[in-house]
């Protein structure tokens, strides 16, 4: 994959596929992110091991390059079935869990946010992907975490669980059926975002988040569905 763009500044921006080779910039922009994180546990880092899992063909990665500079990459995992994966929050058979990629870590450069890079990989990494072979996309994240919680759900993903995950850390997980076209779903109500019994209450209803609101400086989830 090879696209050019310009950015709101004018910059000119290549985004490639990234490869083996690619692996110390990799890390060397994530180290830069978590560098200028308020909140670290926003982000749940991936480790070399982790990323060569997707570079050697378990996934796809693409990153943003201005002046041969990389400053955002975005990734999808395809991940091991074990107890952990996240198509069993889902409720989907054993059979169709080979048919999930995750949505993994996207990192942009601090001196290039505003530019809506994430975004922008996160569309082209869905528009790419084999719907022969994957049908679910699926993405954890925390609460609070404002600007992933508003791009997954730009990308049409919803929430279908709040439990704790890595260990005891409190995320989302949001899904996207890559085959499914957009319900029109009838009933519709807020939850604060801080009131985790009531979102895990209603998720267990079978209620869905599916967008964001701030009302008087609060912000709360929309959930949704079928009467």
């Amino acid at each position: 994959m090879k696209k050019d763009l310009t950015l709101r500044n004018g910059q000119e921006v290549t985004i490639r596929s990234l490869v083996h080779k690619d692996l110390e910039i990799i890390m060397g922009l994530q180290e830069k992110v978590i560098a200028s994180l308020e909140v670290t546990s926003f982000l749940q880092p991936l480790s070399e091991e982790e990323f060569l899992v997707i570079l050697n063909g378990n996934g796809s990665m693409i990153g943003a390059f201005h002046n041969d500079r990389l400053i955002a990459f975005r990734a999808m995992l395809e991940p091991e079935i074990d107890e952990h994966h996240l198509g069993k929050d889902a409720g989907l058979p054993d059979s169709e869990l080979p048919s999930v990629l995750y949505s993994e870590v996207t990192n942009v450069d601090p001196e290039y946010r505003g530019n809506s890079l994430q975004r922008i990989l996160g569309e082209l990494l869905m528009e790419n992907v084999d719907k022969v072979r994957h049908r679910y996309v699926f993405a954890t994240v925390a609460p609070f975490n404002i600007a992933s919680l508003k791009d997954k759900f730009s990308l049409g993903m919803h929430i279908i669980s709040l439990e704790k995950k890595y260990g005891n850390l409190l995320r989302y997980t949001l899904m996207k059926d890559l085959r499914e076209n957009k319900r029109i779903r009838t009933l519709s109500v807020l939850a604060d975002m801080s009131d985790i019994l009531k979102q895990q209450s209603l998720l267990k209803d079978r209620w869905i988040g599916v967008n964001l609101e701030e009302v008087d400086g609060t912000w709360k989830v929309k959930f949704q569905k079928n009467e």
